[in-house]
C-alpha cells in the first residue's frame, strides 16, 4: 500500500530516538535540518550523535515515562523486539512512530529526501524498493541545479513586493514569469527585466536550436532535455526519435517542420518565420533537430535569421550521425594506423548538375576517412565518381542506412552499391569510404 507523503512541520517539535548506533546517526542527519528537539536515549551513544548539536542525551535504555510529551518517535535500538515494544506503546498513545527495518510496526517511513534549501522532495516506495527510491533520488537531484535553494530564497524575497504592486488577479502570472525568467536568465534579475515583469510588459522570449542526437531518445544532451522540459514550444523535424516530444510539457506547442526528399512539411523561410514569431509570443522555443544543428542542419540560417530579428537565441550541440551513426555499426571514423582524420561532406547538393558533391578529385586526394551524409540516392554516382577520380576500387566502403534500427552494409567502391540495393538500405543513410570503413568494432 502507499503512503501519502504529508510535509510536517517539525521546527521545535518533541521527538525520540531510542538507540545510540549507526541507523540513528542516519536518522538524525535527516531529521536536523528541519528544526526538531530531538531526545537521544541509549546506554551507548555513538561519538558521532555527541557531536551533533542541539541534542538531549539520555544515557540508558528505553523507558516508557520517556515517551511523555514526544510528537514523534524512532525506535533504533538493536533489538527488534525493543522496537516492536517501543512501536506498540506508541500506537496507544497515538505517538507516530518509524521502528528501523519493520515496515509492519511503522507509522511512517522515512523517505529518500532531495533538498534544495526550502525545496524538500520526498521519494518511497513504500518500503518495496529502497533502491529504487534511491535510484529516483539520483534522477531528480540531476535535474536540480545547484542553487535552486537560492533561487527560491530569491524568490520568496519578491513576494511582499509583487503584493505591494501587483493586483490579485495577475499575480499568479507574475509568480509564475518571475520563476521562468529567473530558470532562464539567471537571478537577481536586473531592475528592469524585474519592473517589466511586475509591470506586465510584453516578454520575448527565446530560441534553442538544440541537437537531438542521432537514434535513441537518450542520445540528446542533458542540457537539451532540460530545456525541452520546461518550453513553451518545439518545432521538431523528421529525424527524431518520437518519444522525446513526451519529454516536452503537455500544454507545450508541438510543430513539425520536418524536411526528407520527396516531401516537404515547410520552407526554411516558413520555419525561420515561425521561430521568431513563437518567440514574440513571449515562450522559450526548442528548435529540435537530429544530430546537430550545425552539421547540414541549417542551424546557420536559422541562427542569422533570428539575430537579424533582434531574437535572442542560443546553440545546444548534439551528436552527429557523421560520427555516431558508422560508430554503432563498429566503423571508427579514425583509428590509429588506418585514419588520422575525417572530412564529412553533403552528398546531395543543389549547385552540381547531377547533384552530386562538387570536386570529387579533390576529396581523394584529402588523408582519411570520408563521410558523406544524406546521399544513399546518389551512391551509385559518388562511387564511380570516386573511382574515376583515382581511389581503387577495393577501397573499403559502408552505407549504414535505416532509421529506427541502422544496419550496416560493407564493402569496396566496386560493389558498394550493388550490395545496398540488394540489402534494401533505406534512408537516411551514412556512406563510409576509407580504410576504416572495412573495420567491425561493434560490442560483443
Amino acid at each position: 500500500m502507499a503512503y501519502f507523503p504529508f510535509f510536517m512541520d517539525l521546527e521545535g517539535r518533541e521527538g525520540l530516538v531510542a538507540g545510540g548506533g549507526a541507523v540513528a546517526v542516519r536518522k538524525i542527519r535527516k531529521l536536523a535540518p528541519y528544526g526538531p528537539r530531538l531526545t537521544v536515549a541509549a546506554p551507548e551513544i555513538l561519538p558521532e550523535i555527541e557531536a551533533l548539536p542541539g541534542l538531549t542525551l539520555v544515557r540508558r535504555a528505553f523507558e516508557p515515562s520517556m515517551l511523555e510529551g514526544k510528537c514523534f518517535v524512532i525506535a533504533a535500538t538493536d533489538s527488534r523486539e525493543v522496537n516492536r515494544e517501543i512501536a506498540d506503546l506508541c500506537r496507544e498513545r497515538g505517538i507516530l512512530v518509524n521502528a528501523v527495518d519493520d515496515k509492519e510496526a511503522c507509522a511512517f517511513l522515512f523517505p529518500a529526501l532531495v533538498k534544495r534549501g526550502d525545496l524538500t522532495v520526498g521519494i518511497s516506495t513504500a518500503g518495496a524498493s529502497p533502491s529504487a527510491a534511491v535510484w529516483v533520488k539520483e534522477q531528480v537531484d540531476g535535474l536540480l541545479p545547484e542553487n535552486f535553494g537560492e533561487l527560491l530564497d530569491y524568490l520568496g524575497s519578491l513576494r511582499p513586493v509583487v503584493r505591494e504592486r501587483v493586483p490579485e488577479e495577475r499575480r499568479g502570472a507574475v509568480f509564475s514569469r518571475l520563476f521562468s525568467e529567473c530558470m532562464e536568465k539567471g537571478f537577481p534579475l536586473e531592475e528592469e527585466a524585474l519592473a517589466g515583469v511586475l509591470e506586465g510588459a510584453p516578454k520575448t522570449g527565446k530560441v534553442y536550436l538544440v541537437g537531438a542526437g542521432c537514434g535513441t531518445a537518450d542520445l540528446i544532451t542533458v542540457r537539451g532535455l532540460r530545456l525541452l522540459e520546461r518550453c513553451g514550444a518545439v518545432v521538431c523535424d523528421d529525424l527524431l526519435d518520437p518519444e522525446l516530444l513526451n519529454a516536452a510539457p503537455e500544454e507545450a506547442e508541438k510543430i513539425y517542420a520536418g524536411k526528407r526528399r520527396g516531401r516537404r512539411a515547410m520552407d526554411q523561410e516558413e520555419i525561420n518565420a515561425l521561430l521568431i514569431a513563437k518567440a514574440r509570443e513571449g515562450k522559450t522555443v526548442v528548435r529540435l533537430k537530429g544530430g546537430d544543428p550545425f552539421v547540414f542542419g541549417r542551424g546557420g540560417e536559422e541562427a542569422l535569421a533570428l539575430q537579424a530579428a533582434g531574437v535572442a537565441w542560443e546553440y545546444v550541440p548534439g551528436v552527429t550521425s557523421a560520427v555516431a551513426v558508422p560508430g554503432a555499426a563498429g566503423i571508427p571514423v579514425t583509428h590509429r594506423g588506418v585514419s588520422r582524420g575525417f572530412h564529412v561532406v553533403t552528398a546531395h547538393t543543389a549547385d552540381t548538375a547531377d547533384g552530386t558533391p562538387e570536386d570529387l578529385e579533390a576529396l581523394t586526394r584529402l588523408p582519411g576517412t570520408l563521410v558523406f551524409l544524406m546521399g544513399l540516392s546518389r551512391l551509385e554516382e559518388i562511387a564511380l565518381g570516386l573511382m574515376e577520380a583515382g581511389l581503387s576500387p577495393e577501397t573499403p566502403a559502408a552505407v549504414i542506412g535505416g532509421k529506427s534500427a541502422p544496419r550496416a552494409v560493407r564493402g569496396t567502391l566496386g560493389d558498394i552499391a550493388e550490395k545496398t540495393r540488394e540489402a534494401g538500405a533505406e534512408a537516411p543513410a551514412v556512406i563510409v569510404v576509407g580504410g576504416t570503413a572495412g573495420m567491425d568494432l561493434r560490442a560483443q
